[in-house]
């Protein structure tokens, strides 16, 4: 008798806690619209890129990104807290998140193809 009570309230409570979910996170209020989200997402990995060629040690590697990510968020004019509201935004949306990495990806693959090609 325990168990069908038990699986009840289990069920019971699935559903009160998806009453108090959000079913679409309402975005910043200054989200970064798709284009620059991918031009900002090109230049960090670009960033990262350049940073692990220069062969440093660990705690040198990340004083210079963190330095070159804050000069990088000064030229495209975005401050790190509004890169990571809109990123954990577009994170929450799967399949937004996934449609912009599409669009870095065939971009840095297009850069790579054309530097091997020069």
């Amino acid at each position: 008798m325990k168990t069908p009570l038990f699986a009840f309230l289990l069920v019971l409570l699935g559903l009160f806690s998806q009453c108090g979910r959000p079913e679409d996170p309402t975005p910043p209020a200054n989200l970064l619209p798709r284009d620059k989200m991918v031009s900002m997402l090109i230049d960090v990995h670009l960033l990262e890129s350049r940073v692990g060629a220069a062969n440093l040690m660990q705690d040198s590697a990340t004083a210079l990104f963190d330095q070159q990510l804050q000069e990088l968020y000064w030229r495209q004019e975005v401050s790190p807290e509004v890169f990571r509201a809109s990123y954990e935004y577009y994170a929450i949306h799967d399949k937004d998140l996934e449609e912009l990495y599409k669009v870095v990806i065939d971009s840095l693959e297009q850069r790579e193809f054309r530097l091997q090609n020069k």
